[in-house]
């Protein structure tokens, strides 16, 4: 027997229920705005050098529909009386298993996946016209990629040059997109619950990261730590670049290089988060490298710790979205103004922004799928209401560069705190609890870690 292409080494299985609850909501949303056929990718693989791929990663938007993961795949969503799903997928092949892995096949992944009929995805140009022909509205992603843009247009142009013989094309186009970001908004529980577990294998490896950090160690070496964490709990990658930023780096919002060898007394800045399941989880933590805060960095850790509480405290149903950031920056404001950091009134500080210098990004984002997740900020021009199912990102902080003026005790000081949180019926949970938070719980994992090593 050919071990590569027996079941038993088909991915490990998952509940279907959710992805078949979200095909057919979004099935009857299409009706409810009057019908049509949904077309929606997976995204292409992209070769890295010669013969090699970068490592896949599936369209957030399909595998939201579908949990399917193997490229090469299309769902094809008619609504109407009788809504159907059907999945575009690569056929069985057993040479290219041997090479490549299990691959499911149409009459599997029907199955498996719950749709009502499956192809193989050589078949997508032939059938396509025929099911876009008689609907009204065809539903995609235009503008998304040139190359899918062009598939579907030739899909079209066919339904249309086959006019006369009774074929009649959708006459209206609609992004899918709007309808799939109101859906993804507002997690459900399945979704929840992964994010949880993502939340958990993070902050454990905060932990680690942690206790693995000393004076003389390179930032290349603790992210690897985080990794080694994220791989062994199960996680499949990183959810983005690791931010490993010691010193002067972590006053560099994006910094990725992490080649930098840490140095007493300086701060270690690390915003990491695994991918679990499709779900990315988003944490920073700001630490000492030595495990002993200094006053000038423990002032500065506890501002944007006391920013942070505050944001928290204002993510509640009903809130809008702009009112932890409100909170936060009232905190940072006046603490820059009691640190000398700024002068004037803090009324005036907060209307002309002069913040914006030692903070200048906004307290939060959208988190789920991608880790700058889908939906929109703001509804007929005002600031989004927040509703339980939410889930958003807290992270205040406060980035302060050599200049003149600034007290030299806190130049290259950049310290940034974020916690994962999810709206609740009477507030806001953070789900990434284990990574410590509080001078003492850090100072005491550092303090452990040494101990133990001496």
């Amino acid at each position: 027997m050919n071990t590569h292409l027996d079941p038993q080494f088909a991915p490990l299985t998952l509940d279907i229920a959710p992805f078949r609850a979200r095909r057919e909501r979004l099935l009857a949303r299409m009706n409810a705005l009057g019908g049509g056929v949904a077309v929606v990718p997976t995204a292409p693989e992209y070769a890295r050098n010669r013969d090699t791929h970068y490592p896949f990663r599936y369209d957030s938007y399909f595998h939201y529909l579908t949990g399917f993961g193997e490229p090469e795949a299309v769902v094809v969503l008619i609504a109407g009386d009788t809504p159907k799903s059907i999945l575009f997928c690569r056929e069985k092949n057993e040479e290219r298993e041997i090479w490549d892995g299990y691959r499911y096949g149409p009459d599997a992944a029907r199955e498996r996946f719950g749709f009502d009929e499956a192809w193989t995805i050589g078949e997508l140009d032939q059938r396509l016209p025929d099911l876009m022909s008689g609907q009204p509205a065809l539903w995609c992603s235009l503008g998304h990629d040139s190359d899918w843009d062009a598939r579907v247009m030739r899909a079209l142009n066919t339904v249309r040059a086959n006019a006369r013989a009774g074929a009649i094309p959708p006459h209206a186009i609609r992004d899918v997109r709007a309808e799939l970001d109101e859906m993804r908004i507002l997690k459900d529980a399945a979704e929840i619950a992964i994010m949880r577990r993502a939340g958990d294998i993070s902050g454990e490896a905060h932990r680690r990261a942690m206790a693995a950090t000393r004076p003389g160690r390179f930032e290349y070496e603790i992210e690897a730590e985080l990794i080694h964490a994220f791989r062994r709990a199960g996680s499949q990658a990183p959810a983005y670049p690791s931010i490993v930023a010691s010193g002067a780096n972590a006053c560099v919002l994006h910094y990725v290089e992490n080649e930098r060898q840490m140095r007493d007394g300086e701060l270690l800045l690390i915003d990491a988060g695994c991918e679990l399941d499709g779900y990315a989880s988003d944490i920073t933590r700001t630490f000492p490298v030595n495990g002993r805060f200094s006053g000038p960095q423990r002032d500065i850790y506890e501002l944007v710790l006391a920013a942070q509480t505050a944001a928290k405290a204002a993510i509640r149903p009903g809130a809008h979205w702009n009112m932890p950031h409100d909170a936060a920056v009232e905190v940072l404001a006046q603490g820059m103004l009691d640190l000398k950091l700024l002068s004037g009134s803090l009324a005036e500080v907060l209307e002309q922004g002069h913040y914006r210098r030692f903070y200048m990004h906004r307290t939060g984002h959208w988190l789920g799928r991608d880790v700058h997740d889908a939906g929109e900020y703001k509804l007929d021009g005002e600031w989004r209401p927040l509703a339980p199912g939410m889930v958003l990102t807290v992270e205040p902080g406060c980035y302060i560069r050599p200049a003149e003026g600034v007290p030299e005790a806190f130049w290259n000081i950049g310290v940034r705190i974020e916690d994962d949180a999810l709206v609740t019926e009477d507030g806001c949970e953070y789900i990434t609890e284990a990574a410590p938070r509080s001078v003492a719980d850090i100072e005491d994992v550092m303090r452990e870690a040494a101990d133990g090593a001496a």
